[in-house]
């Protein structure tokens, strides 16, 4: 079974990234993963490409489990990784509650990184990881401190993992797009 599997599938860019696949097909299914169970649901029913909503808070260490007990049980091939979920906080390190950094830290930075260590031993040649960083990840952007802190990680760590993924065929990219009108504003503000 050929799938996708698609981080922050119920909105922004996640839900654009399920989008695409589908037009493009050439997959038995899709597998997209996000918190809110009833927007994976109502993406699924537009879709042509079956899609297996995963309501999953990549926050908490146990839904990667989830989601690598899955694999070996169905051993898919994966074509293609995007790691879209994510989110940010304005403010100042102090203004952030511990909770808030530590999910900052934990979603844009472990879960990406335990999820593409998850699936990589499911793909082969002309797979693709996609890890969707930030322009943030370029500069210190003080009153959004954390969120740009873990872009750089998430940055580096995609440009790492593109050199231990090449003698596979397995394709690795770090995208940075600027700023997008999602969900994510009212969740940062």
């Amino acid at each position: 079974m050929k799938i996708a599997i698609v981080t922050g599938a119920s909105s922004g860019l996640g839900m654009a990234f399920v989008r695409r696949l589908d037009a493009l097909g050439g997959l038995d299914e899709i597998w997209g993963v996000a918190r809110r169970g009833e927007r994976l649901e109502a993406l699924a029913a537009e879709l042509r490409t079956p899609m297996r909503p995963l309501a999953l808070d990549l926050t908490r260490l146990e839904s990667v489990e989830t989601l690598r007990v899955l694999m070996r049980e169905e051993e898919p091939e994966v074509a293609v990784l995007v790691n879209a979920a994510g989110f940010g906080k304005f403010g100042t390190c102090a203004d952030l509650t511990l909770q808030e950094t530590c999910d900052m830290i934990d979603l844009n930075c472990r879960a990406a990184a335990a999820l593409t260590a998850a699936v990589l031993p499911y793909m082969g040649r002309g797979s693709r990881v996609l890890e969707i960083c930030s322009s943030a990840a370029f500069q210190p952007l003080p009153g959004f401190n954390v969120y740009a802190a873990t872009k750089a990680f998430l940055l580096r760590y995609s440009r790492a993992l593109r050199w231990e993924a090449a003698p596979r065929g397995i394709r690795v990219t770090a995208v940075c797009p600027g700023w997008i009108r999602t969900d994510f504003m009212d969740v940062a503000r």
